[in-house]
């Protein structure tokens, strides 16, 4: 079915597998950044065995993963406004915040509250006890879509609260982003336009960021040059340019579609592993290239899903299933990190045999975000939207997902 015969509300019903599976590995290694900031990879036994390089690239690359996060989930969001809508100028505001709200907000409702309930029960590692922090504002940064803002002022939050950064900066540019397409997506070339000075932009914010934490060597200021608004939107941005890209050009050459895949992880592979030989060469567009490299693999994987023989990405079944559950799991595994690690201290077993730890860690967090969805966020999502749409908007809730 031809994406503008659909009625408005109604979403197609696949997922693209190659998609999931670069979700699910991003998230992977966001789950394997906040392990290895407590059990290092590179000091266990694993060093003795594999290159540290490859160790380092599994550790130190949480922050690159949430970047690739923006991009993907610009380029779903688009894609499944025009799915929708047909055009973006025809966006319905009050049908497009339902559907984020009603992906977003009650699993969020449920993780602060545990956050906060293990807070006032004094459970360690979730204490919010650091000066001019509180409670209270921590709950109100996190729903005001200020959070960063609020950990650049009074520094990180504890336990898991800080991994909520990224929502403040996703969820600041999806409330603009309907206003933009019913007003200035009338005019297309001036969208464009729009969004390609905000991609482009992302060396530029860096340099002035890095220039103010390096005038300050105030650890406020590097906290602010991490999760600042304008970078992450950027990479947001580039990824509803691809969209529009894949919509325009529905029927690429043959070999364009695999070689945008081979250009995006060589890109990738490049930042990830060698980071230390690529920055020295870019300095503030090292951001760029990843995000630029995340949206050519994003593009490719689009093109290759929708051609007359899609990868089937069979040995891949998990890693596409954390894909699927990655904001739940997103939200949640800091409580199956604090707890591994708790364990493995206690058991004496966090340096050398740490890494021993990361593959039930990993399995775990799936779990985990396997039974919140199932459980919890689904069946909110999919009452809400009955409630305050009808079926129309509840046509395919998976589909309809976008982190």
């Amino acid at each position: 079915m031809n994406p503008r015969s659909l009625p408005p509300g109604a979403a197609t019903r696949d997922r693209n597998r190659g998609i999931d599976a670069l979700r699910g590995a991003s998230i992977l290694l966001v789950v394997f950044n906040h392990l290895g900031i407590r059990i290092p990879l590179a000091k266990t036994a694993l060093a003795q065995i594999l290159p540290i390089w490859l160790l380092r690239g599994l550790n130190w690359n949480g922050y690159e993963s949430v970047f690739l996060f923006f991009v993907i989930s610009g380029f779903l969001i688009a894609r499944r406004s025009l799915e929708r809508w047909g055009e973006l100028p025809r966006t319905s505001l009050r049908q497009f915040y339902l559907l984020r709200a009603s992906r977003i907000l009650p699993t969020l409702v449920l993780v602060v509250a545990l956050f906060a309930a293990f807070h006032l029960a004094g459970v360690p590692n979730f204490v919010i006890d650091k000066p001019g922090q509180s409670l209270a504002g921590a709950i109100a940064s996190t729903f005001g879509l200020y959070l960063n803002v609020y950990e650049a002022r009074y520094n990180y939050l504890a336990g898991g609260w800080d991994v909520l950064w990224s929502l403040s900066i996703e969820e600041v540019f999806y409330l603009a982003f309907p206003l933009l397409c019913v007003t200035l997506g009338r005019v297309r070339w001036a969208f464009v336009a729009t969004l390609t000075a905000l991609a482009l932009s992302l060396p530029y914010t860096h340099a002035l960021l890095r220039a103010e934490y390096l005038q300050s060597h105030s650890d406020l200021a590097e906290i602010w040059l991490e999760k600042a608004y304008l970078p992450g939107m950027a990479a947001i941005a580039l990824g509803v340019l691809t969209a529009l890209l894949a919509q325009r050009v529905s029927s690429p050459p043959k070999g364009l579609p695999l070689a945008c895949c081979l250009i995006g992880l060589i890109g990738i592979g490049a930042i990830f592993f060698a980071g230390q030989l690529v920055f020295p060469w870019l300095h503030d567009a090292y951001m760029l290239l990843l995000t630029g490299s995340a949206a050519s693999l994003v593009l490719g994987l689009h093109w290759q899903a929708a051609s007359g023989t899609p990868w089937r990405l069979r040995a891949f079944g998990w890693l596409c299933s954390c894909g699927k559950l990655s904001y739940e799991i997103y939200l949640f595994h800091m409580f199956v990190m604090f707890a591994f690690v708790g364990i493995a201290r206690a058991c004496g077993l966090d340096k050398e045999w740490g890494w021993l730890w990361y593959a039930p860690a990993a399995e775990l967090s799936w779990l985990l975000g396997l039974i919140v969805s199932r459980g919890f966020s689904q069946p909110i999502e999919r009452r809400m939207r009955q409630r305050f749409a009808g079926n129309s908007a509840n046509t395919d809730l998976q589909a309809a997902t976008a982190r």
